[in-house]
């Protein structure tokens, strides 16, 4: 059986919850052909890709796929790149703000996911669900752990990839998009499903 270890983000800029982590710990331990581990992740630059990379050493995945929230959204999306730079409109959960800093000095400009993106958003739109690739995951925390994870497995087997949800509907209220709870669960196993 392959290793899927998927991450998902704390709270962060005010909220309470975030559907990144709501969605990843209720996931089974099992989908397809694939053991899950999964791994709260701080909304923290630099420090979110080292707590990434700690959790890949014990868990030796062979697939590493990090969920976040992207609040104004109307579908999951799975992340088509993510770009060497790191900005901030609101402080990180440490209190950074970086401004138009790269994640790795000298590193490549922009990454692009191994895993099969456009096969994913459509078998969450084949599930029923709101699904669409996405051509960035912004120069947030976000960008910041795929960037992460694409620069130190490349040239490897392990496969990494990013999805962002919509807000949950008690966090978006009448003013934004959102997607239930359940909803979130079943999109990411059907994109877990077309890994392969």
């Amino acid at each position: 059986m392959k290793r899927l270890m998927i991450t998902g983000f704390a709270p962060f800029g005010g909220d309470k919850i975030n559907p990144s982590w709501e969605a990843v710990s209720r996931l089974p331990d099992r989908i397809g052909g694939y053991e899950v581990f999964k791994c709260l992740i701080p909304v923290e630059f630099g420090h979110a890709g080292e707590i990434a990379l700690e959790k890949a050493e014990v868990f030796q995945p062979d697939v590493i796929l990090c969920i976040g929230q992207a609040g104004g959204r109307a579908a999951v999306t799975p992340e088509m790149l993510a770009v060497n730079l790191r900005y901030a409109s609101i402080p990180d959960n440490a209190g950074q703000s970086p401004e138009d800093t790269p994640v790795v000095p000298g590193g490549d400009n922009a990454l692009f996911a191994t895993v099969p993106v456009r096969r994913m958003a459509s078998a969450i739109r084949e599930a029923g669900l709101p699904g669409t690739v996405s051509l960035s995951a912004g120069a947030y925390v976000c960008n910041d752990l795929l960037y992460t994870m694409l620069y130190s497995f490349r040239g490897t087997n392990v496969r990494c990839g990013f999805i962002h949800l919509p807000y949950l509907p008690e966090q978006a209220g009448d003013r934004y998009p959102s997607l239930p709870l359940e909803s979130m669960i079943e999109a990411l196993k059907a994109a877990i499903l077309a890994l392969d």
